[in-house]
């Protein structure tokens, strides 16, 4: 049984022994640091069922506490807040318990898996910038929900069909005079990337062309033959004609090639993939099922609807006049799917910008009026935008900013701050370089995370390597520091038995920290916010650092007390560690 919930039987058992009352709930707090004590019980919740002063009330609590647990050494009431002071003996024990748990905080899998999908990008341009919030996300997110102690599926749909693929297509079937990713030494994904921006830039040609020669803006775009030709070329695509189907298996392919080696460059992958060109089609039985069981209905063009004014929402066709399926019918169809092909998924979380926001509402509430269990656990991870200083990112003109690049300036950020700083001396190149990418993804990933999701986010690469703050570096560099007091801890020879009986107030204060991380774990599982795992591991590396300062490590002659130090440092790394893993981040061994 934890401390908290000790002390809230504990409070329970005061209440109605004091005042012959029942409590429902007990509330704590962290005690203020100008206040004696490591856990407060907040009195003034309890005013609802006992009448009286609150310090009165509080002080009276706490003497019941004193004499009845054991971990409680005094108390003192400041207003309607008891703050308990808590037995070096009982951190001591903590540690001891978890000192050779390498998972510490980490669950075993039970009950129903959850999936999680993430990234699903379009095969017609290169991953950019708010692809790479998209992976990141979704990745660190089922790792923490995974931690919690739930089987996870990644998986992905890949938007690989549709106008915008073919005029990729289109655009190199007719400049590209047989360019390869092998003969012009591109990645597939930014070949097929470059072809999307020049069909934009001769259509927009091609629309100047007929406004001057009078037709109206609107006439233009539509009438613009490269336009006309693109949406030819989808509709034999859907009628399977064989030589579009081969060009768009053989353009594709170079996406998926160059897809995989961002995904590798950015340490984030997937258990399964899915295809829009396999699940477009999906969803009209289920539309179909739905009007039997009178979910939606038909209008007099013969288009399908359902209606959920009265959930406060609109009106959401599902089906179009002409038999064929809009965007939510083949969500409907994919999500089902995806049940029937692991049966034991029991919630999925579509990791999206929150530009479709309405879309999952809708969604999700279809799939619950069509009867099955699983929607009740169906999130919409919605996440805000990324910007930088220059400005906003836009596909068709080229102007996004490649994940590759983002992922190789970070690397050079890194180098040149390192290298003014005079951090990394005494390496070998291949050792600096090594060091730099871990150095720059890290500080990009944690950049990244630890802001709330549904935050927008504008992104300083410079400021995200910063040795100093809250970023990645500075973990990453505290990690190294302990590793080496470890290293130093094992040449001289200190011993790994605990036989202290009595903490340092800086001790005491890092083991309440470490104890926090099982329930930020399942907290940030819960809300979906890789940010609590981030901005956790900075609260603990700042009182790591703040120990580090104040009390000697290595330079003390009791060695109990040095195996002790040595000890707790060590499981402070491995809590870095474990939570930069949950984030998808590396920790370097030396730095």
């Amino acid at each position: 049984m934890s401390l908290q919930q000790t002390l809230t039987t504990q409070v329970k058992k005061a209440i109605h022994s004091l005042y012959q009352a029942d409590l429902a709930t007990v509330e704590f707090q962290g005690t203020r640091k100008e206040f004696e004590g490591d856990i407060t019980v907040v009195v003034f919740p309890m005013l609802r069922v006992v009448k009286g002063n609150p310090v009165q009330i509080g002080t009276q609590i706490g003497g019941f506490l004193v004499e009845n647990v054991a971990e409680i050494r005094a108390f003192n009431v400041v207003k309607g807040f008891l703050n308990l002071v808590i037995t070096d003996g009982y951190y001591v024990d903590f540690f001891k318990e978890i000192q050779d748990d390498t998972t510490y905080g980490i669950k075993a899998p039970e009950g129903k898996s959850v999936m999680v999908e993430y990234s699903s990008p379009n095969t017609n341009k290169p991953l950019h910038l708010g692809h790479v919030r998209n992976n990141l996300l979704g990745y660190a997110v089922a790792k923490i929900i995974e931690a919690s102690g739930k089987n996870v599926y990644k998986t992905q749909i890949i938007n690989d069909r549709g106008i915008h693929i073919c005029k990729s297509m289109l655009a190199w079937q007719k400049f590209g005079e047989g360019e390869t990713p092998e003969s012009t030494g591109l990645k597939g994904d930014k070949l097929v990337g470059n072809y999307y921006v020049r069909f934009d830039k001769e259509y927009k040609a091609e629309i100047k062309t007929l406004i001057d020669a009078g037709k109206t803006e609107e006439e233009a775009k539509k009438e613009a033959p490269l336009l006309v030709e693109a949406q030819n070329m989808l509709l034999k695509w859907e009628a399977g004609d064989e030589e579009v189907v081969a060009l768009w298996e053989k353009m594709n392919g170079w996406v998926y090639e160059g897809f995989d080696v961002t995904y590798k460059n950015l340490g984030v992958a997937f258990d399964s993939l899915y295809y829009e060109s396999n699940t477009y089609l999906l969803g009209k039985d289920n539309i179909a099922e739905g009007l039997e069981k009178g979910v939606f209905y038909k209008k007099e063009d013969g288009s399908v609807w359902c209606d959920l004014t009265e959930d406060g929402l609109d009106e959401k066709i599902v089906l179009r006049s002409d038999g064929t399926a809009v965007y939510m019918t083949q969500d409907i169809g994919t999500a089902i799917q995806r049940i029937k092909d692991n049966p034991d998924v029991g919630g999925m979380i579509y990791t999206v910008g929150n530009e479709q926001d309405y879309h999952f509402k809708v969604l999700f509430l279809i799939l619950k009026k069509l009867g099955y269990d699983w929607a009740e656990n169906l999130f919409h991870l919605s996440y805000g935008m990324v910007d930088l200083p220059s400005g906003k990112m836009k596909s068709r003109e080229g102007t996004v900013v490649d994940a590759d690049d983002l992922i190789t300036e970070m690397a050079t950020t890194a180098e040149t701050i390192s290298e003014d700083l005079g951090k990394l001396d005494g390496y070998s190149k291949e050792e600096k370089q090594e060091l730099y990418k871990v150095i720059g993804l890290g500080a990009l990933k944690y950049y990244i995370l630890k802001v709330d999701p549904q935050k927008r986010i504008l992104f300083n690469p410079e400021e995200s390597v910063e040795f100093q703050g809250n970023t990645g570096p500075f973990i990453q560099y505290t990690y190294a520091r302990i590793q080496a007091i470890l290293r130093k801890a094992k040449e001289i020879g200190v011993g790994t038995a605990i036989n202290t009986t009595s903490l340092h107030p800086k001790e005491k204060e890092l083991l309440k920290w470490i104890q926090e991380y099982p329930a930020t774990i399942q907290l940030a599982a819960e809300k979906h916010s890789p940010a609590l795992i981030a901005n956790y591991t900075y609260d603990l590396v700042k009182e790591f650092n703040s120990f580090y300062q104040q009390v000697q490590i290595l330079g003390i002659d009791n060695e109990d007390e040095k195996a002790f130090r040595v000890a707790l440092s060590g499981k402070v790394a491995q809590v870095i560690k474990s939570a930069f893993g949950l984030l998808g981040i590396d920790v370097p061994e030396r730095m």
